[in-house]
């Protein structure tokens, strides 16, 4: 992977040589995998939840979405996701939304990122 896109995708957080492990240094797969996290739906389900009140819901997508952000070392987002995990399971709903904001700034500008990088 060239040094530009490298720069750009860990500047949101993605911890690319620890990503490219995980891919067995495959730069083309883990491309395709950042580019398959675009449509990923479990952001928009937490977003859902967040807004009709279902803490089971926000759990679940939650953690789905953490895990997918620790398959892709995307280390920002899953630090947020974990956080926001752990406070749901102590039924600390109030905490785990006030994590929103930061969520989806680092959500929005990941998916950016990965938009721009691989256009």
């Amino acid at each position: 992977m060239d040094q530009e896109k490298q720069k750009c995708l860990e500047s949101v957080g993605i911890d690319v040589q620890g990503a490219l492990g995980r891919f067995m240094n495959n730069e083309m797969l883990l491309e395709r995998f950042l580019k398959k996290f675009l449509d990923d739906p479990n952001y928009g389900k937490l977003k859902e939840a967040q807004a009709a009140g279902d803490r089971e819901g926000a759990v679940a997508a939650s953690h789905s979405m953490k895990g997918v952000c620790g398959n892709l070392s995307m280390t920002g987002l899953f630090d947020l996701l974990a956080t926001q995990v752990a406070l749901l399971r102590a039924e600390d709903w109030t905490g785990a939304m006030a994590l929103m904001p930061e969520i989806d700034g680092a959500y929005e500008k990941t998916c950016r990122v990965i938009r721009e990088t691989f256009a």
